[in-house]
């Protein structure tokens, strides 16, 4: 069992350094290559954190456990929203941009539903997983225009979450690609590490490989989410912290499940599809509605996300 353990912890680590390896490299050479932070903010920075999770739902469907693949996803998606916005919110109550608003909670949600959908087809393959991947596009074009065109808060914020992936000034286009390369590849062995022992600890625990993906995996590939937000409510900078979960998710449902159905067929496990999909439909919900009355997160709503969090994993641990 301790092997086991240090199996996940070892490839959690490595997908962390992997994904802020990738990102910092590919921040830096946007920069040379003339790319705007707006662009590089919205693509770049959304991708390369999501990469933990897209590196392992797409090795854990090749390996054979799409239990951990889909779970991934949606326990990441639900983790994201009560247990990272739910803590966040207890430290500081987050406000809500209402221009934004609009456009963001008709993808999130819009992205929900898609997900939902999906996972009802019993497998997610090809042809879902394009039309995943296409509305992920077309999501970043329009938000882009919208934002390039507006040069709102919005704007101004996706140009920060690039701003807060500096390298120092002058580093060689050979590093930078040496940055990117390193970071895929600490990406690739860390998630194979994970699915190894996520696999294992499921056999020994006695549950079901879903669960495992729902909880331990979702959890640790969502921990950089839970700093980086902590982190923007301990700075007062409570907008970035609910933009990274909002983009989080969005690029979760659309960019990880499309990519990974595209290059790998999903067989979604009957538990996902009986609760948990329609726990994560229902929360994402929740939250549209929490975040429109009063634009504006509070600190009893953040304790009850954590809460209806709580719920949930003793739920998933006796089932």
């Amino acid at each position: 069992m301790t092997e086991t353990i240090l199996l996940v912890a070892g490839g959690l680590v490595l997908l962390a350094l992997g994904g802020e390896f990738l990102v910092r490299g590919a921040v830096g050479m946007a920069a040379r290559l003339g790319i705007s932070p707006l662009l590089a903010g919205l693509t770049i920075v959304g991708f390369g954190t999501s990469m933990p999770e897209l590196a392992t739902s797409v090795q854990a469907a090749m390996a054979g456990a799409p239990g951990i693949a889909i779970g991934n996803v949606v326990g990441s998606n639900i983790a994201n929203i009560l247990l990272i916005l739910g803590v966040s919110a207890l430290i500081l109550p987050l406000a809500v941009n209402p221009k934004s608003f609009k456009r963001d909670s008709i993808a999130l949600g819009g992205s929900a539903l898609l997900c939902t959908g999906a996972v009802l087809l019993g497998i997610i393959g090809l042809l879902p997983g394009i039309v995943l991947l296409a509305c992920l596009v077309g999501y970043l074009w329009y938000a882009y225009k919208s934002e390039s065109a507006a040069n709102d808060d919005e704007c101004h914020r996706h140009e920060a979450e690039a701003a807060d992936r500096p390298v120092p000034p002058g580093t060689s286009p050979v590093i930078l690609i040496g940055m990117i390369v390193a970071g895929l590849a600490a990406a690739v062995f860390g998630a194979g590490l994970l699915v190894d022992g996520a696999t294992v600890l499921a056999s020994a625990a006695g549950v079901s490989e879903s669960v495992i993906g729902l909880t331990v995996v979702a959890i640790g590939t969502s921990l950089p989410e839970l700093i980086a937000c902590v982190v923007a409510v301990l700075r007062k900078h409570a907008d970035v912290a609910l933009g990274n979960v909002v983009g989080s998710n969005i690029y979760n449902t659309l960019g990880i499940l499309g990519t990974t159905a595209v290059i790998h067929p999903i067989a979604i496990p009957a538990e996902i599809v009986r609760f948990d999909i329609w726990f994560m439909l229902g929360v994402t919900m929740l939250l549209l509605v929490q975040l429109r009355s009063g634009w504006r997160l509070s600190r009893i709503e953040g304790g009850l996300l954590v809460a209806l969090y709580a719920g949930y994993t003793v739920l998933l641990a006796t089932r």
